[in-house]
């Protein structure tokens, strides 16, 4: 998931995850004041909040070719990013994007992403954004549970993988993917039904033409930061 630009496999390669509470540290990748360049919100002024790790991918070239996910344009391994690090309390976490929004109380936006944030964010970082003003948006692979309280979820369905968030705000599939069922997905519980060319192959803009003609439920979606140089 590509998300903008700041304005200035196996699980080994995953950040240790901690459950919530005292004594967890969540990895960070970057965080940073942007636009959001994609999905339904794109155009909004947001913080980015990139957590490190991904359990379809392990960040790394070498292990692409058997990954669940092949097509990623995102680095999210590591914490040696923009603002990136280790936050050792989920009010230290919240406090960072509130210096990074460097603005009044009105319209805080937050796009939580990843890797796969659902493998760190949690009820307390959650609550901690939300003291501080925040909407919370956050766009996931759907293989884990969402956590509760999100105010926007973004669902990106990855072909051969098990999706059990099948609700939310937003539903944004990249194609052409093989191994999709278009029709099952149809049935799924969300507000939004998004395709979005994936970024690289000759010819996926046209697929994903061609797919919303023929079927009006889907909205085509471009990766806005691209075109306006934010990536």
């Amino acid at each position: 998931m590509s998300l903008g630009a700041p304005w200035s496999g196996p699980l080994e390669a995953q950040p240790p995850v901690q459950p919530s509470g005292r004594g967890k540290v969540y990895a960070v990748k970057e965080c940073f004041l942007t636009l959001q360049g994609e999905g339904v919100q794109s155009g909004s002024r947001a913080v980015f909040l990139r957590f490190s790790g991904c359990n379809l991918w392990s960040g790394r070239e070498a292990d692409r070719a058997t990954a669940l996910c092949r097509f990623c344009d995102t680095d999210f391994v590591g914490v040696d990013g923009v603002n990136g690090g280790k936050f050792g309390s989920a009010d230290a976490l919240a406090e960072l994007v509130e210096r990074l929004w460097d603005g009044g109380p009105e319209q805080r936006l937050v796009v939580v992403t990843g890797g796969e944030p659902m493998l760190q964010l949690d009820r307390a970082v959650v609550d901690a954004l939300h003291q501080r003003g925040f909407r919370i948006a956050v766009e996931s692979n759907g293989t884990l549970p969402a956590v509760d309280g999100i105010d926007w979820l973004c669902i990106s369905p990855k072909a051969g993988t098990q999706i059990v968030q099948r609700a939310g705000d937003e539903l944004k599939l990249v194609w052409p993917q093989e191994g999709i069922d278009l029709a099952a997905l149809e049935q799924w519980d969300f507000g939004n039904f998004l395709i979005q060319p994936m970024d690289g192959p000759q010819g996926s803009v046209e697929a994903a033409i061609a797919l919303v003609m023929a079927r009006p439920k889907w909205r085509l979606s471009l990766q806005a930061h691209k075109v306006v140089g934010l990536a």
